[in-house]
């Protein structure tokens, strides 16, 4: 059993982390077995985000006066909380596609740079969404496209001219 300073030690860094992190998903893992938590654990952190086990009343009380406190309030059964402070796009598709293969995995809620989620469509239409880098690639191919058709037109003109003296050329057109 824990000491009262440990069970303190803990309560504070879960508080610390559930004030500083903005994209938390609150999740159930009931019926799992020890090979599934380590597969979990292990697409967890190769969409960036981390993985851990919860008790409810300490994350209550460590949700209290957090963003997360609406979210943490009222947990019951077995919690984990899975959480990233990069890409939260990218952690959700990964738990979305996890608990399509694994049922005995479950959303409770979630909390993205803010905003709340309770409902575990809201979770997969987020992880609909393409990644950062995929908007990035795509904003970047929208600034670059109307420079890119300037030089096609540019460069049609002086093709088109070289074809033109080209065909002189063959045909005897220009006279010395």
């Amino acid at each position: 059993m824990k000491k009262k300073s440990e069970k303190q030690a803990d309560l504070v860094a879960l508080r610390d982390l559930l004030a500083t992190t903005p994209n938390v998903f609150v999740t159930s893992f009931e019926k799992m077995t020890v090979a599934q938590d380590y597969q979990l654990r292990k697409t967890v952190r190769a969409a960036g985000g981390l993985y851990k086990v919860i008790k409810n009343t300490l994350a209550a009380k460590a949700g209290t006066g957090t963003p997360a406190e609406s979210v943490t309030a009222t947990l019951a059964g077995m919690t984990s909380i899975a959480y990233t402070a990069t890409d939260p796009v990218a952690l959700a598709k990964a738990l979305t596609k996890y608990a399509k293969d694994n049922p005995a995995f479950t959303f409770k809620a979630g909390i993205v740079e803010g905003r709340v989620f309770n409902n575990v469509k809201d979770i997969e239409a987020l992880a609909s969404m393409p990644s950062k880098e995929e908007i990035y690639a795509k904003l970047l191919y929208v600034i670059n496209a109307p420079a890119q058709r300037l030089v096609t037109a540019i460069n049609g003109v002086g093709r088109n001219l070289a074809v033109v003296i080209d065909q002189g050329v063959k045909e005897n057109k220009f006279s010395a």
